[in-house]
């Protein structure tokens, strides 16, 4: 009579439930792990981005350009044509051997003119400009004469935009860059002699 008992089609057997369970973890814990990738993906890439103000660099063969930007207060959506704008960078000279010397900048937003020393000494430095706040790192280094690079615009540049200046030396060669608008702390500057001056008044 036991042949004819019926089965129960309900239940699973105990090896078969878990096999079950340990794929259905499996699959929990490699989802998991995905999701866990693409959170870290993120966080890295999103560690990796530099601020929109800081200024950019480039290399051409030992000289390394740093912090290039363009000074230039901004109270309207454009500096217009007609504006003179400072260019302001430095460059480092990597060999211990062999001076360089920067001959011209060009670029299709306007025209530039160097003036000052631009030779870059071997191991040294040449600062154009003064940046704010980023002479003091640079003091350990030997520093060429004063020199300075002005830019007559000769179309409208804006805030938040990049520029294409080509940085010509005479040893290194030369090398195309993106550069990005400052204002800089003039604009705080003026703000706070404005306070000052309006402070003094009764």
């Amino acid at each position: 009579m036991d042949r004819f008992k019926p089965r129960t089609s309900g239940s699973l057997s105990a090896p078969r439930v878990r096999g079950l369970t340990a794929g259905l973890a499996a699959c929990g814990l490699a989802a998991g792990v995905a999701l866990s990738g693409c959170s870290a993906g993120q966080v890295s890439q999103m560690a990796t981005q530099e601020p929109a103000v800081n200024g950019t660099s480039s290399t051409v063969g030992p000289i390394s350009l740093r912090n290039i930007h363009l000074r230039a207060a901004q109270s309207t959506d454009y500096v217009q044509s007609g504006r003179n704008v400072e260019l302001l960078f430095a460059a480092i000279n990597g060999s211990p051997d062999t001076s360089d010397k920067l001959v011209s900048i060009k670029s299709d937003v306007g025209t530039v003119t160097l003036s000052g020393d631009t030779s870059v000494p071997p191991n040294g430095v040449l600062v154009v400009g003064e940046p704010d706040g980023q002479i003091a790192p640079l003091e350990s280094a030997e520093k060429a004469a004063a020199a300075k690079a002005s830019v007559s615009l000769s179309k409208p540049i804006t805030n938040g935009l990049t520029y294409n200046f080509t940085f010509d030396f005479e040893r290194a060669g030369e090398t195309t860059v993106t550069v990005p608008i400052s204002a800089g702390e003039a604009p705080r500057r003026e703000a706070a002699a404005e306070a000052g001056d309006t402070g003094g008044h009764h």
